[in-house]
Order: structure tokens, then sequence, then C-alpha cells
């Protein structure tokens, strides 16, 4: 073990605790990110248990690595000197050479230990990148910015259930190499993959204010303090805090960053409500709205091919309008991809019906679903009710294990919606929640 941090260790007893974690993020891309010290640490083999362990829970991952120790190693070892050890500064010849020296270290580590593991793992030139050119009147030489990502090789290999592995080195187009930023890289991943965390993992406890831990911090707090009180964000933190908001402003709905060197800090950071490190986050819900009567027509051609399928109940055009103003929709560049409702009834004024859940093939998979589920809970205990409730003939699995429902008898249902119930032959699932 390091000497610096303190242990945190779950218990047998935690195991339920990390089990209704697991359909929330089956099937989801996780980045993690991994400073050169951490690689270079004794808890690095634990790291690479706990990866096998989040790999074999069905959660998709993509590592990415940084070298700046190794790169300030070499340099002392071979008394040659650097400019720049992060990727950030300018990068001569003979910091480049170090680097890709470093570079082809640390994933020869990671590889070699992940296949200790048991995982299938690969490294890539799937990062194609251009220098970043003349800063101020300075020529940056051999640092560069990412320019494209091979999206398409690193989607195959996760569906083959390969673990890639990113450098710090990306290709320019005649094929020779750049320096770029370990995080800066994460955050470019994370937003051509849609991945729905980051884990930053860096000797560091976790994000610093004014020298004070912050547990969590929301990203326009986070954006307002990098732009206007830059000075109050520890130094050691501040690249992280800048890519971190950059990935949230570009879809990416949670950041951690946590102590690398803690054992078993990874698993108590994702499976846990408290967390080791600093969670930074975005708001859920922003592209969430109340539907309004120039939605209708979308509404109405955005479930169609759900009722087809009778995963949903036929509505006509003038029954959405009738009551729009019980319906969400979730919105992407002005356009209408998702929608739910939100049902109450007078005589059973403590529960509230979620219903005409729908999202877009293309953006299923991603979370989107839940969100509007969770929205409409939110909103139904908002407006007083206790309880949720939700009917449904082929996503009853969606609800139970992703939203936290369970079934219940229709003796639950107010008389009116006991009527059309009955009447419609759909003998649909009936699932309730507490809105506790």
């Amino acid at each position: 073990m390091s000497n610096g941090p303190a242990t945190t260790i779950i218990k047998p007893t935690d195991l339920r605790g990390i089990l209704k974690y697991v359909p929330r993020f089956q099937g989801q891309i996780f980045v993690i990110a991994l400073d050169g010290s951490i690689v270079a640490d004794e808890n690095f083999s634990n790291l690479l248990i706990d990866i096998a362990v989040l790999r074999s829970l069905g959660i998709k991952l993509v590592l990415v690595h940084g070298i700046s120790q190794q790169i300030e190693e070499l340099s002392a070892a071979r008394k040659v000197p650097i400019t720049d050890s992060h990727g950030t500064g300018v990068t001569d010849a003979a910091t480049l050479d170090l680097a890709i020296r470093a570079s082809a270290r640390v994933s020869h580590l990671i590889l070699e230990g992940l296949t200790q593991n048991g995982l299938k793992c690969a490294i890539t030139n799937a990062v194609r990148s251009v220098p970043v050119g003349i800063i101020k009147g300075v020529d940056q030489q051999f640092t560069g910015r990412v320019d494209r990502i091979d999206k398409e090789f690193i989607l195959h290999l996760i569906s083959a259930d390969i673990v890639p592995i990113l450098s710090p080195i990306g290709f320019a187009p005649d094929g020779h190499s750049l320096r770029i930023n370990s995080d800066l890289l994460a955050a470019e991943f994370a937003e051509v993959l849609h991945a729905s965390k980051i884990i930053y993992l860096a000797p560091l406890s976790g994000l610093a204010i004014s020298g004070e831990l912050r547990r969590e911090i929301s990203v326009e707090t986070l954006r307002d303090l990098l732009k206007e009180h830059p000075e109050t964000i520890g130094a050691e933190g501040h690249s992280k805090a800048v890519h971190a908001v950059k990935a949230i402003e570009t879809g990416t709905s949670r950041v951690h960053l946590l102590d690398g060197r803690v054992f078993d800090g990874l698993l108590n950071e994702i499976f846990s409500n408290e967390g080791v490190g600093t969670l930074i986050y975005g708001n859920d819900y922003q592209q969430i709205r109340k539907a309004t009567r120039r939605d209708v027509r979308h509404i109405y051609n955005l479930t169609r091919n759900a009722v087809k399928r009778e995963e949903l109940i036929y509505r006509t055009q003038q029954a959405i309008e009738k009551n729009i103003d019980q319906f969400f929709v979730f919105e992407i560049d002005e356009n209408l991809i998702a929608s739910v409702s939100l049902t109450t009834y007078p005589e059973k004024p403590e529960l509230a019906e979620i219903g005409s859940l729908y999202v877009l093939p293309f953006y299923q998979n991603r979370g989107i679903g839940r969100k509007m589920v969770n929205y409409a809970c939110m909103v139904a205990k908002e407006r007083g009710a206790t309880t949720a409730l939700a009917l449904s003939t082929q996503s009853f699995t969606f609800f139970i294990s992703s939203c936290g429902f369970t079934e219940a008898d229709k003796t639950v249902l107010p008389e009116s919606r006991l009527k059309g119930y009955e009447e419609s032959g759909r003998n649909s699932k009936i699932l309730v929640k507490p809105l506790a």
C-alpha cells in the first residue's frame, strides 16, 4: 500500500448495495484515465483487478493513460532536459522521444496487467492529431491536439469484448507522432463514444476548491470558478477540472476525480452514493421540457412505431393535444427524441401514472429512458404524489431493473383507470414505485 491515503474497503455485506447499480451501468461506456504516477504506484495491481470486476459486470471500458512521471524519470536518468512533461506546453524533439519511450512502457504495463486478469485488450492507433501550432508567438512544436478519433475502430474492439488502451501519443496525417495531454484525450473519447462517465485516477483525494476538498460540485459552479476565480482551484486538479467541464458540456453526465492509490477506491466511488473522491455532475434534466401544442404532431410521429409494435397504447393527435399538459419531451438540437406522460387521478391523488415512454432507437441504451422516468417521478413527487404507477406490456423489465419499480396487482389502480385497464384486454403488468 502507498503511505499517503487511507484505505477504504468494501465489505461483503455491501454486495447488495453494489448489485443495485449493475442494471443501471450495464452496457454503458466508462472512460478510465490513469495518471502515469498511478500506473507506477503499488496499488496499480489492485486497480487492474477492480477494472476486471467492472468489465465482468457488463460495463464497457476504455483506458487512457498519462506518462508525466515516466517522462520526468527518463529525463533525470538520461540527463536529457525536457520542455514539458504534461503535453500542455512546448514539446521539443528530445521530449517527444522520451514521451514515445515512456508511452510504450506504460501501455505495456497496462497490457500485461489486464492480461494477467483475464481481459482481452489492445493498444491502438485510433487517435489522429495535428500540431497545436503557434500560441502567443511560441511554436509548440510536437505538441498535438485531437483532430479525429477512429470511432468505428474503437467500437469494434469494444463489441468484441476487447478493452482499448489509448496512449497520449497521436498520429499526424503523415504518420509522425505528436504528444497529447491525457486529460484532454479522455474528454475527447468520452464525447465521441457517448460515454456516461469519465473517471480520472490521480494522486489526489479529489478536487480542492480554496484548499477545501469538495465531494461533489455542479458543472455550472465549476465553470464559473474556472472563469472568474481560477486561483481557487488547486494546480494539481486544474487540468482535470477544465476537461471535466468540456466533457459534461459535450454529453458526459458524470466525471469523477479520485485517488488511484486508495485500495478499493474505484469500486467505492462507482458503487456508493457517498464515493471517495469528487463527483462533477451536469444537469441530467436540462434537455427535458414540458410539451407544448406545437409538439403534438412530433409526439404522435415519435410514438407511432411503438404503437404498431403494441408497446404503447394508440392515441390520436386529438387525444395527445387534449392532454398535452401531461407530456414531457427530451430535445436534442431542437429535435424531439423521447417522450413521457404523467397522469394524476383526482380520486387517488397520492398516485401518478407514468406512460407514453418512448425513445428513438438511435438514442436508446444511453440512459435517456431512465432520465425521463426519473424526471416524471420527480415532478409527481413535487405535485404531492407518494407512489408512481406504470403499466407495461413489453418494457416492464426496464421499469423493474433500471428504474426500481416492483410488480403490483390491479387493486392499486384508481377506479377510472381500472375500467380502462380491463376493457383494453392488453393485460399489462402493473408496476409501482414509492416516491420517498
